[in-house]
């Protein structure tokens, strides 16, 4: 498991030294382990010598991966969260009519919006929108943009361009009581294994109410949709 680890983590296909550089063992058990895995299919071995996972290997995350409910995985984290911190919660997916809500876990006391159980949101000026505009692909956005840009003066095309920039740079977006007036809004991404934001969870607090503690939870949130994101096949985040 040591040798296929470090495989996966390499990325590529890379000679025996790497290999055992990643693992720990000696040049002769990384060896032996490389030759048994390569005859079951769970490594394999290019023309230049050098080592990748095999069809096997692909088989079995693939599996693993039809077994993933991610948004049961998310949900569950995030309830435990809300439960911990008393935080409100919502978690949204890219819908057919643009971010929509799909989960919404109140806190304590409860904050009192119209916002519900698909609601739609704005890609452009809600935070949640602004985390499928910067992680998702454009063709999957462009169209959702246009609509928005027709519709409103206040921002252009270079303006969706700095969000997502901002976005990107932060690994968060912030809206503060534009949205919906006295409601502030700080959303992360949970990344699918293409590196895509499937979900976002957005932590959602009453401006001017213990900013300092909704930072901390704010924080604690980012740490949560990392692990949700890990769990689904994504590599740590650095950023």
């Amino acid at each position: 498991m040591r040798v296929l680890e470090t495989l996966a983590g390499l990325g590529e296909a890379r000679p025996l030294a790497a290999i055992v550089k990643g693992c720990g063992l000696s040049p002769s058990q990384t060896h032996r382990y490389l030759a048994s895995l390569t005859e079951a299919g769970m490594v394999k071995q290019d023309v230049n010598g050098n080592y990748d996972l095999g069809p096997a290997a692909l088989k079995l995350g693939l599996s693993a991966l039809a077994r993933i409910d991610v948004f049961r995985i998310a949900d569950e984290k995030l309830n435990e969260f809300c439960i911990a911190t008393g935080s409100t919660v919502l978690l949204a997916a890219l819908g057919p009519a643009g971010p929509t809500i799909v989960r919404w876990h109140m806190g304590r006391p409860p904050i009192m919006t119209s916002l519900s159980l698909g609601s739609v949101l704005s890609l452009v000026n809600s935070a949640t929108g602004q985390i499928f505009l910067a992680y998702r692909p454009e063709q999957e956005t462009d169209h959702f943009v246009a609509a928005e840009l027709e519709r409103s003066n206040a921002i252009d095309a270079a303006s969706v361009e700095k969000i997502k920039e901002k976005v990107k740079a932060e690994g968060k977006a912030h809206v503060g009581g534009t949205l919906i007036p006295g409601l502030h809004a700080k959303a992360y991404p949970i990344f699918d294994l293409q590196g895509n934001a499937i979900l976002a969870a957005t932590l959602v607090t009453l401006g001017g109410r213990a900013e300092q503690q909704n930072c901390q939870f704010a924080r604690r949130l980012r740490v949560v949709c990392h692990e949700i994101s890990q769990l689904v096949g994504r590599p740590p985040l650095t950023n």
